[in-house]
């Protein structure tokens, strides 16, 4: 989770470490090896699903009462 407020808004690069396509839910590592979640809704290409093991780029939001990765690109 991020521990840093420093984080929120700010553009960063991960990989996919989980994803759930029924559920819509999964969770990107930092770099830094931080877990950030989030929801397929906030994947930029619409598509819905995304691979385990993608490298991504992203944005740290506050989103619904948690911190969220969103607008995930795939690298």
């Amino acid at each position: 989770m991020i521990d840093n407020a420093n984080d929120l808004f700010r553009q960063l690069r991960g990989t996919v470490a989980e994803f759930n396509e029924a559920s819509g839910l999964g969770e990107v590592t930092t770099d830094s090896g931080r877990r950030i979640p989030f929801h397929c809704i906030s994947i930029a290409d619409g598509t819905r699903t995304i691979a385990l093991g993608t490298d991504v780029s992203f944005v740290v939001a506050f989103r619904t009462k948690r911190v969220e990765a969103i607008n995930l690109v795939s690298l």
